[in-house]
């Protein structure tokens, strides 16, 4: 089945491309969550007028990312976990962990949006790449510090 999608999806296409997808993928999946349309003469002409809607409602999506990767470039994110003598942490720094201390400085970032290229389990700094948009991603630092 061939169909236009949407939204962009990872591992399939981005958005306003016609792809061929199995007939269960689409009927079951694309479909009801409203990711793609099937192709149809309407849904063609349809989807052409809303790519310029697309493009300026990304490019707007892109400056604010970029403003926030300015903001985040800036700070100075630590986490403060309980540590044994060894430097060793009981446990490890998560996503949710980075999440939670950006949001205490009012910025709402989604856990899996964060990557650690590690597991952290040691006091230090470690890298982590924040996504904030497709286009924009923050290589920053994350300093872990005995509690």
């Amino acid at each position: 089945m061939q169909v236009i999608l949407k939204e962009t999806v990872t591992g399939l296409g981005n958005r306003g491309e016609i792809i061929k997808v199995k007939d269960g993928y689409a009927r079951n999946f694309l479909l009801p969550k409203r990711l793609a349309v099937q192709v149809t003469n309407g849904n063609l002409k349809q989807i052409e007028l809303e790519k310029k809607s697309w493009a300026l409602k990304n490019q707007k999506e892109v400056e604010a990312a970029t403003a926030l990767k300015d903001i985040i470039e800036k700070m100075t994110i630590s986490v403060a976990k309980k540590a044994g003598e060894s430097e060793a942490l009981f446990g490890s720094v998560t996503t949710q962990d980075i999440a939670d201390v950006l949001a205490v400085e009012k910025l709402e970032i989604d856990k899996r949006k964060i990557e650690l290229p590690e597991a952290v389990k040691k006091l230090g700094t470690f890298p982590v790449i924040i996504h904030l948009h497709p286009e924009v991603k923050v290589e920053t630092k994350v300093w872990v510090v005995k509690e």
